[in-house]
């Protein structure tokens, strides 16, 4: 039987053992007794792909419905729609590039970082409460991270030309896209998630969340979508694929990943009217592009009610 003070630190810590934690328990040392596995030098590189894939395969279905359901194009934000040939080709195209990047950094880099790391797996798994907040404190420490360094590779050229380049080759977005980017790219976003949740000291269970809702946030905001059940249409404190889409089309603004505050509180906001875009495609776009030379980081209302 455990002692008095100890069984009130784990209270204190992580709730009501026998209330809000015994799934997250459960699920945790099943976990644990993985151990050998979890820690495999392959094994996060890896995950991180067929993950991305897994995200991303439901837009592809999206993609070729498209061929034959003429209204799923609605919810596209900025283009038409292509042949089911092309489409799939550049699906593949995109999926070489992923893969080839990974093959030859991704998994070296994570390979060499699991090697000297030296994990720690607690007894305890976390409350569902503080398994929220270190998911939601991890999110938005990672979106404050990434919105600095996007926006230092758009200010800075050669940051821009070595880096960034890569990724804004996709004019038009697609799910996969998301991580179609230069080999110093997808590095560092994956040292800016390993950061946040290392800054938060969150559980490895908390930590596992945040990177698979990191992933997921990162192929809705690629995805070319606006769909009625997307997070930014649940919880408007994210900006969603259309606001994505704006940054990918003008090349200036909206530099967070997911939540708005940070593009507002710098100026860097762009006032997307998604149902214009979806109703003039490419043309509103273009007309904003046209717009990019006078300057500008935000795209003002009355553009799109002359369109």
């Amino acid at each position: 039987m455990k002692p008095m003070a100890d069984m009130n630190c784990t209270f204190d810590q992580h709730g009501d053992p026998n209330g809000d934690r015994l799934l997250l328990q459960a699920l945790w040392d099943d976990l644990r007794a993985r151990r050998e596995f979890l820690t495999s030098p392959y094994l996060p590189a890896c995950f991180a792909f067929f993950i991305h894939i897994l995200l991303c395969s439901p837009f592809l279905v999206f993609e070729a419905l498209g061929c034959f359901w003429p209204r799923i194009h609605f919810y596209r934000i900025s283009r038409i729609a292509e042949p089911l040939g092309l489409c799939l080709q550049r699906w593949v195209d995109c999926f070489w590039r992923i893969f080839i990047k990974y093959l030859t950094t991704i998994l070296p880099a994570s390979a060499l970082y699991q090697s000297v790391r030296n994990p720690i797996f607690p007894e305890l798994a976390p409350s569902w409460r503080v398994l929220i907040a270190e998911v939601i404190a991890c999110l938005l420490l990672f979106d404050a991270l990434f919105f600095i360094w996007h926006y230092s590779m758009h200010r800075v050229p050669w940051l821009y030309r070595m880096v960034h380049q890569a990724h804004h080759q996709n004019r038009i977005t697609f799910a996969l896209t998301a991580q179609d980017a230069s080999p110093a790219e997808l590095l560092s976003l994956q040292v800016l998630a390993l950061t946040s949740a290392w800054v938060v000291g969150c559980h490895p269970l908390s930590e596992a969340l945040f990177h698979l809702l990191n992933t997921w946030l990162a192929v809705e905001d690629h995805c070319g979508y606006d769909l009625p059940w997307a997070l930014h249409r649940l919880l408007p404190c994210f900006g969603g694929a259309p606001f994505h889409q704006a940054h990918h089309h003008v090349y200036r603004g909206n530099y967070a990943p997911y939540f708005r505050h940070w593009d507002w509180l710098c100026g860097t906001y762009l006032r997307v009217r998604e149902e214009a875009g979806r109703k003039h495609g490419g043309r509103t776009m273009r007309r904003r592009r046209r717009r990019k030379s006078l300057g500008s980081d935000c795209v003002c209302m009355c553009a799109y009610n002359k369109a």
